[in-house]
């Protein structure tokens, strides 16, 4: 039989992999490497194909493959949003994907990518906070503490010092779960009944919910001046948090204005309503927050140069580990143009 080479082999990262890899690392820590990769990848944005993420609509949910490639690496990610999951015992939001070298076409990282794509979240959340937040912010407010609550908290305190955070949820279990997993964190956490009152005191809001739908979680009237809004739930058409008018009072920093346009918080606005893109803030091309009384909105919907970033970090994390295994996942027979012959030596 023949065996297959060391170079077909590709490294395999597992949920139980990427848990002890976490865990080895620190949930910060990750957090803080897979911002780094995202801001350095950002800043040569325009070295990236770039293309809306590819949506499989149905009435259950969506499923979605989001590639991108800097022209040396090759990345995607298969994700799904499935709210209606959470009543039945099962994850919102699933994720794999993978990396490849872009000189071969053969793949160099395949791995779990839901706890993955939660720290990357949090990571893509904490840079916008960087460039948009008020410098003094310490307090943030989140509504919505299902799967991605403790991951964004933990990002903000890990990349912009926040020392607070003030929950809310419309189901007071999530709340309590969220404040359980913070408890030990170093963030002061307070559990709150309302929504207005999560927000009172509030430098930043985080909105994190999970309702396919056009959903109301801000009124216009919640939201006064000098805040920044970090709009993470609305992600694909029809599903939004913010009124209409908070988005007519914010200056709007997004991803991929081709992307957000259909799937973020701005789907609600005209198509040429002016709108940034944070790779140019982050290099100096657009300007960030300007004015202390001035609503920043980010509305993101996540995008793959995201993924690759977290894929890259990944890759370099489990060197020297056991925290991956490797997959005899590609055909390899020692003489390229003899398939067949690989095959019949296996009978």
């Amino acid at each position: 039989m023949s065996q297959p080479s060391e170079k077909a082999l590709v490294p395999f990262v597992s949920v139980d992999h990427m848990m002890r890899l976490v865990h080895q690392i620190g949930v910060q820590e990750m957090i803080t490497r897979i911002a780094a990769a995202i801001e350095t990848d950002f800043k040569r944005w325009e070295a990236f194909d770039k293309t809306p993420r590819i949506p499989a609509h149905s009435p259950h949910g969506v499923i979605e493959l989001m590639p991108t490639s800097d022209g040396e690496a090759y990345g995607f990610k298969y994700v799904n949003g499935h709210p209606k999951n959470t009543s039945e015992g099962l994850q919102t939001v699933t994720a794999f994907g993978l990396l490849a070298d872009v000189y071969t076409g053969y793949p160099v990282l395949l791995s779990e990518m839901t706890v993955l794509t939660a720290l990357r979240t949090a990571a893509m959340s904490g840079i916008a906070a960087k460039y948009l937040a008020p410098k003094d912010a310490r307090v943030m407010a989140m509504i919505g503490n299902g799967a991605q609550s403790e991951f964004q908290c933990l990002g903000f305190k890990a990349l912009c010092e926040i020392d607070t955070v003030r929950l809310y949820d419309i189901d007071p279990a999530a709340t309590a779960k969220c404040a359980a997993n913070l408890a030990r964190s170093g963030l002061t956490v307070i559990s709150c009944t309302s929504p207005e009152e999560a927000i009172e005191g509030a430098q930043i809001i985080t909105t994190c919910t999970a309702d396919k739908k056009n959903a109301t979680i801000l009124t216009d009237n919640m939201v006064g001046s000098g805040v920044h809004i970090n709009a993470i739930g609305g992600d694909c058409p029809g599903k939004t948090e913010l009124h209409r008018d908070i988005l007519l009072r914010s200056s709007i920093f997004v991803e991929y204005p081709e992307q957000t346009r259909i799937e973020g918080e701005i789907q609600q606005l005209d198509a040429d309503h002016a709108v940034t893109e944070l790779w140019q803030v982050m290099t100096g091309q657009a300007q960030g927050r300007s004015d202390a009384r001035q609503i920043t909105l980010f509305d993101s919907v996540g995008f793959a140069i995201e993924d690759f970033a977290a894929l890259r970090v990944v890759k370099a994390a489990i060197v020297g580990t056991d925290c991956f295994e490797d997959l005899d996942m590609l055909a390899d027979p020692d003489d390229p143009r003899d398939l067949f012959g690989m095959v019949q030596r296996a009978a």
